[in-house]
């Protein structure tokens, strides 16, 4: 099936620039910045687009001279990538019915320190209006529907901030330099149809249709063995997959607390049986002493491997733990391989335990002005349900060496523009510890050139699901699926 639509907003190069003649007025017109040149207000500005959350980013000041044949800044150089929104298809033809929908707007404000005895000043504030001087307002209107096909360069350069006041002459008002493009970010969808532990069917979705493209077989091992023995094994390369009915059976009643959970692993197979990908747990999820909870300091870590001839080749590293705070969220840090070693952070956040949320490897770099443009169709992809042989498959394939698979090597060449700005390449949505969860990935398919390359983040995505459970408190109950590892002595 081919790619879903997605367009991509991206608002960059932000910067403020004052007539030379505001560095001898601006102490007294505004607060000033503690620790910076004094003359210097402290700008940041507001992005808003639709009903996305707000985006509020710090932005370099600069000084336009008399001549203006030059600047110079007060706190480095101008910005580059600010903000990201990606709208589907559906969120496309819903700004088409209201203009209004479509129009991005960003909002310089100057401010001094913060009302208060804390010493903290700028954006860092918070959404505290305190002290804040709104010095205008920015809008673009864009065009959602033409994106799909092609990029478009909304708006490069720089615009007057006139306040309502203001009756002086132009080029006396301060003015925001701002970059806005919109293109297209074509994706494959695909979609579990139960939760990750029952061993679920995948869905490449389309719209309204959906056809099976992967299934999934979760089982456990012993995991003294480590790492070692995991990528030697090959005996899971022949396992049968028979999917089963899950019924949910999760409650908050206290159970003996086990000492450690290890040796989960779910392989996805794709339809001819062949296993094209797996997460593997290979450091168990144990509580830090004293405590009931996996911590930073001892995460649980999951591989996520591929098939290489008879054995397995580590893809990426996954690690996760409960942070400590009044909020019960998941920690993780993602990290991709590189000849066998883990060598580039591609993702470091948290997720929510109660709510859940998303995973997310968004690798968008350099400006926004000179970001390479994806293509709108993917090159190299194969229909993801056809369930072809091997034979029929792309030549470049896992341990082929080629180096053009995101999923086995970083960019050969990390100054080229690739490498600089590879953008969106995943996202996993999960629910909370206690909700049916049924994994939504995305994956860009500039990162999808074999059905290896879809799997791998499958994998990833049904990881990152099941360590919500793996860092459940150890005086709780896992659910029954997970119970049942505890029966035969591995959990």
């Amino acid at each position: 099936m081919d790619p879903c639509s997605f367009v991509r907003i991206i608002v960059g190069n932000l910067a403020v620039r004052f007539p030379s003649s505001s560095s001898s007025s601006s102490s007294s017109s505004g607060p000033s910045v503690s620790g910076i040149n004094p003359s210097a207000p402290n700008c940041y500005c507001k992005i808003r687009f639709k009903n996305f959350p707000r985006e509020i980013v710090s932005v370099p000041v600069m000084f336009r001279t008399e001549s203006e044949s030059e600047t110079r800044s007060s706190s480095g150089n101008v910005s580059t990538v600010a903000a990201c929104f990606s709208l589907s298809k559906a969120q496309i033809e819903a700004s088409l019915k209201k203009p209004k929908w479509s129009v991005l707007s960003v909002e310089a404000y100057s401010r001094g320190n913060c009302d208060g005895d804390d010493g903290v000043s700028g954006a860092s504030c918070g959404l505290a209006t305190a002290g804040e001087k709104l010095l205008g307002r920015f809008e673009v209107s864009l065009d959602l529907k033409s994106a799909e096909t092609k990029s478009c360069l909304a708006h490069n350069g720089w615009v007057a901030l006139p306040s309502k006041k203001s009756k002086s002459k132009t080029g006396s008002d301060p003015e925001l330099h701002v970059c806005v493009r919109v293109e297209p970010d074509p994706r494959f969808v695909f979609q579990f149809d139960g939760e990750p532990e029952c061993s679920p069917q995948v869905f490449q979705v389309q719209g309204n249709t959906k056809q099976a493209v992967f299934t999934c077989k979760f089982g456990s091992r012993n995991s003294n063995s480590g790492d070692r023995n995991l990528l030697h094994s090959s005996s899971m390369m022949s396992e049968s997959m028979s999917t089963r009915s899950c019924i949910s059976s999760m409650n908050s009643e206290k159970e003996q607390p086990s000492k450690e959970r290890k040796g989960w692993s779910i392989t996805v197979h794709d339809l001819s049986g062949s296993p094209v990908a797996m997460a593997s747990m290979v450091t168990p999820f144990v509580p830090s002493p004293g405590s009931n909870r996996v911590t930073r300091s001892s995460p649980g870590a999951w591989l996520i491997l591929r098939p290489d001839g008879c054995t397995w080749k580590p893809w990426g590293r996954l690690e996760a733990w409960r942070e400590v705070g009044y909020s019960d969220t998941l920690g993780y840090r993602f990290e991709l391989f590189q000849d066998g070693i883990a060598t580039a952070v591609s993702a470091s956040s948290s997720i929510s335990l109660k709510n859940g949320g998303s995973f997310v490897i968004d690798v968008t770099g350099g400006t926004a002005t000179t970001a390479s443009t994806p293509t709108t169709s993917p090159q190299g992809s194969w229909d993801l349900g056809s369930g072809s042989s091997a034979d029929s498959r792309p030549a470049s394939r896992p341990g082929s060496g080629s180096g053009s698979d995101f999923g086995y090597l970083l960019p050969q060449h990390p100054s080229s523009a690739a490498a600089q700005n590879r953008g969106f390449v995943m996202s996993a949505t999960v629910e909370g510890v206690g909700k049916r969860s049924k994994p939504e990935v995305e994956v860009g398919v500039t990162h999808v050139t074999c059905t290896e390359d879809a799997a791998a983040h499958v994998a990833l995505a049904a990881a990152v699901d099941l360590s919500l459970d793996a860092c459940r408190l150890f005086s709780h109950k896992l659910r029954k699926e997970l119970r049942q590892q505890s029966q035969l002595g591995v959990v």
